[in-house]
């Protein structure tokens, strides 16, 4: 039977203070979670958990699943959704949290804020016709990606737990339902920006910026325009954001701007994936057609999405919109610098270089050439440099590469660092281990349609600490066989 909605005690440590409640009601809908019929818990992040300050063990079974089914509130909570627009694939739309509830911003004990979110929560005012729900398969994938971005050491939202709703969801066929409880330093996104701007103009717009600053870079109140640095900040935060993820091979898959994050996380894990063999054209996701979001193609996507930020902050940053225009050009325009400063000392780290020399671009260009040429792993090949063996086959064992690897070498001796320390760099910026989208792939079925959740506990036990070459986590290295490659993702809504 479906729970009645209370608050439970505050036993388990919450700390709710939820200001983006404070804000205008037209950036949300109040609303509770709409509770489910047999909630159970399938998996506790605990150790996140405890850097929340909050101590899940006090609860039973049974209570825990009632918590993160929404069936049950925590203390303090004040459920809402979200509204939001967004461009997807470059169309304009208004949406918002359609399957999704904010229960509320909880303070950790150093006062860090973060965002409670239940994702697959039920239907809202923004659902557009969609059941609110969503299946097990994806909360789980998005577990396992967000975990694995976390030991990745990339800026990303967290995985706080996932319970089964007991309910069907209705895709291209039955499938279980579940409940996502995602943790992030905040959910205000490029698109809700470009709501505020549809919604409530130039006062909302402002409302907006004046909390983002507060709430995410409130060293920015002593700027001198602090709009325009906010907006700089941003900027920043993308372009080191995008870096990291070309350096480890992940390919979001839908990156709208309704799933770029100001904070500068990584957010909304549908069809994204890692690359196995080295092509920058690689495409995952079933709705990209066109390979908008392709590997190679997110830093412009993202300098594209970030322009679109700045067309909302125009009457903000100068009252000449002339002016205005002109100083959001030049931001915006500096991404691609930056983003390259990131992405080729993330290069550099990954090939144990520690001072800069103008042939470094082409020396990595080079070997990724190379990499492209003979579909080469990207994870296992740049794996391989910091351990100085590759593996015996054809792929490593002609002119090219040791033509490379020579000037390589020449180029580290050029430098005062020894060589272990080199190796040292290199293997603190080189996973051994990736959520291997065969990998992944197998673990969610066993999950989903088995209820055996053996392979996801031990795939998220080998991504925790992706850069150790644990040898009992050996095969977590190795490419799928033909036979076990993912060609396409699905977003599972």
């Amino acid at each position: 039977m479906k729970s009645q909605k209370k608050q439970t005690s505050d036993r388990v440590g919450w700390r709710f203070d939820n200001s983006y409640a404070r804000l205008p009601d037209y950036f949300y809908a109040q609303l509770p979670p709409v509770p489910v019929n047999a909630p159970q818990t399938v998996i506790v992040n605990h150790a996140l958990a405890e850097s929340l300050g909050l101590d899940l063990g006090v609860l039973s079974a049974e209570e825990t699943a009632l918590l993160f089914s929404g069936n049950v509130l925590p203390q303090g909570a004040q459920p809402i959704a979200q509204a939001y627009a967004g461009h997807q694939f470059g169309h304009f739309t208004m949406l918002g949290d359609g399957r999704a509830i904010l229960l509320g911003e909880h303070l950790t004990p150093n006062g860090e804020r973060f965002d409670i979110q239940l994702k697959g929560s039920g239907q809202t005012p923004f659902s557009r016709r969609g059941d609110g729900r969503a299946a097990l398969a994806p909360m789980l994938r998005e577990y396992i990606i967000s975990e694995a971005m976390q030991g990745l050491g990339i800026p990303s939202t967290r995985s706080l737990a996932v319970v089964t709703t007991g309910e069907q969801v209705i895709r291209e066929t039955q499938l279980p339902g579940a409940i996502l409880t995602r943790i992030a330093a905040s959910h205000i996104r490029v698109g809700t920006f470009e709501y505020a701007a549809g919604q409530g103009g130039v006062d909302a717009i402002k409302t907006l910026a004046d909390y983002a600053i507060q709430r995410h870079y409130p060293d920015l109140n002593d700027a001198e325009n602090p709009y325009l640095s906010l907006l700089n900040r941003v900027i920043d935060r993308q372009a080191a954001l995008i870096a990291k993820w070309l350096l480890s091979g992940f390919i979001h898959g839908v990156m709208n701007t309704d799933n770029m994050s100001i904070s500068g996380e990584t957010i909304d894990y549908g069809p994204c994936a890692f690359m196995d063999a080295y092509n920058p054209n690689t495409v995952f996701s079933s709705i990209d057609q066109n390979g908008r979001y392709r590997y190679s193609n997110q830093p412009q996507m993202a300098q594209w999405n970030l322009a679109r930020l700045a067309e909302t902050l125009l009457s903000l940053i100068d009252s000449a919109q002339e002016k205005a225009i002109t100083l959001a050009e030049e931001a915006i325009h500096a991404f691609p610098e930056k983003f390259q400063a990131e992405w080729i000392t993330g290069m550099r780290k990954k090939l144990g270089l520690f001072t800069e020399e103008t042939e470094d671009s082409e020396l990595i260009t080079d070997f990724l050439t190379w990499m492209y040429q003979h579909q080469a792993d990207y994870t296992n090949t740049f794996r391989a440099l910091s351990a100085e063996t590759f593996p015996a086959d054809n792929t490593f064992q002609n002119a090219e590469l040791e033509t490379w690897h020579a000037r390589w070498q020449a180029r580290l001796e050029r430098q005062s660092e020894t060589k272990e320390r080199s190796m040292h760099l290199m293997q603190a910026n080189n996973p051994a281990i990736i959520p291997r989208n065969h990998r992944v792939e197998e673990a969610l079925s066993a999950a989903s349609e088995q209820g055996d959740y053996t392979l996801m506990q031990q795939l998220l036990a080998a991504l925790d600490n992706p850069y150790t070459d644990a040898p009992e986590h050996y095969d977590y290295r190795t490419p799928p066989a033909p036979s076990e490659r993912v060609y396409q993702t699905f977003c599972g809504t």
